[in-house]
């Protein structure tokens, strides 16, 4: 029986699912959006991209020696991540790739798979 996320889960989990809203993973289902790094994986209070902070985005640098790659899942389109966004990052060592949360998730998957060092902040789709 699947269990429902009650925040955070620790350790390093591939995504079984993604869509309708929100993700599985660990045995637990989530309808939102989460935000993945290599200490867990949390809920992330974010809609949208115009939402993406760098606040929202801190956790990613608490755990920045641990991270090379930051999978930035902004939904359905497609948009420019600003310099104010990117710099923090880049600065901390961490690469940062925004694309649509599907083609996110599933990169995220493959380098989990890899064993990389990365992160994920993955807004949630229908």
């Amino acid at each position: 029986m699947e269990r429902r996320f009650d925040g955070f889960v620790p350790g390093r989990y591939q995504l079984d699912a993604f869509g309708a809203g929100g993700f599985r993973f660990a045995g637990m289902s989530h309808r939102g959006s989460i935000l993945a790094t290599p200490s867990g994986i949390r809920i992330w209070p974010v809609t949208s991209f115009a939402q993406v902070t760098l606040e929202s985005l801190q956790p990613v640098l608490d755990e920045a020696e641990t991270i090379d790659f930051l999978i930035l899942g902004i939904g359905h389109d497609i948009a420019f991540l600003p310099p104010a966004l990117r710099d923090p990052f880049k600065a901390a060592g961490i690469t940062v790739e925004a694309m649509a949360t599907p083609a996110a998730a599933r990169t995220y998957n493959v380098l989990v798979g890899e064993e990389r060092r990365v992160a994920a902040a993955l807004i949630a789709v229908d």
